[in-house]
C-alpha cells in the first residue's frame, strides 16, 4: 500500500530503534520541563477567590445543572482521594529560553498544593495562555512542563502560565480547577513579583493530550456552572485531546477485546483479570513478528483497529505497525473501568461498537458472528454522575460550548485515537455548537508528535478568529470518503522541522507517507 507496508524484518527492526521510544506517547503529551538556567524568582500565592471570573464580557450566561443528590461532597470515596503525590520546588525555576529576542519575568511557586511556572514578556500584549498539561500516569512527583509554543508567546507579547495540576493520575477535574485558579491569581502573583499588571483582557487555554481534555472541558456550559474556580476562556487549542472524554477508555477495552476474539482467547467477564498471562500467545496468533508482520489474524485486528479509529485514513495503517506506538496501547489493557482509581465504579461501554474485520462495511458472517458473541461491557450507570462539591470526577466534554476552538489531531495516533474528533463534531453539532469548532487532522504517526509549526499555527487561528470574527478553514472529519483521501490531512500538516522540533518528529515524519 505505501513504503511502511514492506517492511523486512531486518529494516523493520531498524525503524523501531530510530523511532522515538514509548515516550513519543507520553512525554509527547507535556510538553518541555527542561530548564535552560536556574533563573527565575520562585514565590507562593494565597488561593484566590473561587469567585471572580476572568473578563469576558462577550460569554454568555448559562444555567447550572442540578448536583446530583446521591453525591454531596465527602459522601463517597475513591482510590484517587488516598493517593499521596509530592512536589520538588526545586524543579520549578526556569531560565530565559535560549536565543529569544524578548525579555521576560519569570515566576515560579506553589499555588494550592500545585506547582505553578509564569512567563510574562517586559512587552506584554494584555492576552494571558494557559497550558494544560497531559497524561503524567500515576508518578508521586508533580511535574510542570512548559508550553510547546513558548518561543512563539513571548516573542508576540503573550504571557503564558502553566500548573503541575494537585494530581497526577487522570485527574482532569483537578487539571481544570489548578488551571483556573492560576489564571484567577496571575494578577497576585505578578503583584508578589513586584510588577503591577491589569487583568488579562484575553485568557486563551491550551492543551495536549489529556490537556486536551483539560482545555475542552474548561469552556463547556456545565464546567463553566459547577467549577469552583470560574474562568470564561475566550479561545481554546486542543490538541491530540481527549475531546470524547470517557469514550477514550471504551476504544481501549474494546480494542483489547477485539485483540482477544480474533486471537481465540475471548474475555468471558470484564475485568479482564487474566490478560498478563495470555499476551504473549496473544500477540503469537496475531503476528510473525510484532508489531510489524501480521497474520491473516493480525490483518483481521488491524482493519477491526482502522475501524474503532475512525476509519481508513492515511498513516493509520502506519502507524499499526510501529512498536512504540501499539506497545503504548496494550500497555493500557487490563483496565477496570475506574481510570486507576479516579472514579469508584465501572465507566467503560463497549455496547455500541460495530467490529469490522475487513474494508468492506457490509457485515460478513464472521463479523455478525463476532458482534454477536464478543463481550460487552457495561458501565454503572452512576460511574461519573454530577456532584455538589464541584465538576464530576471525569468532567465532560459534552459539545455545549461558544467560544472559538481549534483541534489538531494526529491521524495516526493509536493512544487517544482520531475517533475522539469525531465523537466531539458530533456532540457539537447535536448541541449546535459547531460553529465554534475547527478541526485540523495531521499527517503524524505518533501521539502528540506536532511540529512547533503546526501548533502556532492552531494557535493563531483560533486567536484570529476570536479578534476578527472570521472562522478559520479546517478538515471534514466526518465523512469517510473525505478521510480516506490519500491526501487527508495534507492541508495543515507542516513537516519541515525547525529549531524548537525534536529528531525523533523529524524522523518520524520522514517516514511516513508523503502527500500525493
Amino acid at each position: 500500500m505505501n513504503k511502511i507496508s514492506a517492511f523486512s524484518p531486518s529494516f523493520a527492526q531498524g525503524l523501531l530503534k530510530a523511532m522515538v521510544p514509548a515516550a513519543l506517547l507520553l512525554a509527547g503529551c507535556g510538553g518541555s520541563s527542561d530548564d535552560t538556567a536556574t533563573a527565575g524568582t520562585a514565590g507562593t500565592a494565597p488561593p484566590p477567590a473561587a469567585t471572580v471570573p476572568a473578563a469576558n464580557p462577550t460569554a454568555p450566561a448559562n444555567p447550572a445543572p442540578a448536583a446530583n443528590p446521591a453525591n454531596p461532597a465527602g459522601a463517597d470515596t475513591r482510590l484517587q482521594d488516598s493517593l499521596v503525590f509530592t512536589l520538588d520546588q526545586s524543579t520549578l525555576p526556569f531560565g530565559p529560553l535560549a536565543g529569544a529576542a524578548v525579555e521576560t519575568d519569570r515566576w515560579a511557586g506553589v499555588l494550592n498544593g500545585s506547582g505553578y511556572r509564569i512567563e510574562v514578556p517586559r512587552n506584554w500584549n494584555g492576552r494571558l495562555v494557559m497550558y494544560a498539561h497531559g497524561y503524567e500516569g500515576l508518578d508521586p512527583g508533580l511535574k510542570v512542563s512548559d508550553i510547546p509554543i513558548r518561543r512563539h508567546l513571548i516573542e508576540n507579547g503573550y504571557a503564558w502560565a502553566a500548573s503541575t495540576f494537585s494530581k497526577n493520575g487522570y485527574d482532569v477535574r483537578a487539571g481544570v480547577e489548578d488551571t483556573n485558579a492560576l489564571a484567577l491569581a496571575f494578577t497576585t502573583i505578578a503583584a508578589q513579583n513586584n510588577r503591577a499588571l491589569p487583568a488579562p483582557s484575553r485568557i486563551y487555554i491550551v492543551g495536549a493530550s489529556m490537556g486536551g481534555h483539560v482545555a475542552a472541558a474548561a469552556v463547556e456550559r456545565e464546567t463553566q456552572a459547577t467549577a469552583r474556580n470560574k474562568v470564561a476562556y475566550n479561545g481554546v487549542v486542543s490538541m491530540c485531546g481527549v475531546v470524547g472524554d470517557t469514550e477514550l477508555f471504551n476504544y481501549a477495552n474494546a480494542y483489547q477485546l477485539a485483540a482477544q476474539y480474533i486471537a481465540g482467547q475471548p474475555a468471558a467477564s470484564f475485568p479482564v483479570t487474566d490478560f498478563d498471562s495470555k499476551e504473549d500467545d496473544i500477540k503469537k496468533e496475531l503476528w510473525l513478528l510484532y508489531p510489524s508482520i501480521l497474520t491473516d489474524k493480525g490483518r483481521q485486528l488491524r482493519s477491526a483497529f482502522i475501524n474503532l479509529t475512525g476509519g481508513p485514513r492515511p498513516v493509520a495503517e502506519d502507524s499499526f505497525k510501529l512498536k512504540p506506538l501499539q506497545e503504548g496501547v496494550w500497555r493500557r489493557f487490563g483496565d477496570n473501568g475506574t481510570l486507576e482509581g479516579v472514579l469508584n465504579k465501572n465507566v467503560v461501554d463497549t455496547r455500541g461498537f460495530v467490529y469490522q474485520l475487513d474494508d468492506d462495511p457490509a457485515q460478513s458472517a464472521a463479523e455478525q458472528a463476532m458482534n454477536a458473541s464478543i463481550l460487552r461491557v457495561t458501565p454503572a450507570p452512576d460511574a461519573n454522575p454530577l456532584r455538589a462539591d464541584g465538576l464530576r470526577w471525569v468532567p465532560k466534554v459534552n459539545g455545549q460550548f461558544s467560544v472559538p476552538v481549534v483541534t489538531i489531531h494526529g491521524l495516526g495516533d493509536l493512544f487517544v485515537p482520531f475517533s475522539m474528533q469525531q465523537i466531539y463534531k458530533r456532540r457539537a453539532q447535536t448541541n449546535g455548537s459547531d460553529q465554534w469548532l475547527v478541526q485540523r487532522a495531521i499527517r503524524a504517526p505518533g501521539h502528540c508528535d506536532f511540529t512547533n509549526a503546526e501548533q502556532v499555527e492552531a494557535f493563531q487561528a483560533m486567536v484570529n478568529w476570536e479578534q476578527t470574527g472570521v472562522k478559520p478553514a479546517g478538515d471534514d472529519v466526518l465523512t469517510p470518503a473525505v478521510v480516506a483521501n490519500p491526501a487527508y490531512g495534507c492541508t495543515f500538516t507542516r513537516n519541515a522541522a525547525g529549531a524548537d522540533d525534536s529528531t525523533a518528529i523529524d524522523v518520524s515524519r520522514r517516514l511516513m507517507p508523503s502527500c500525493p
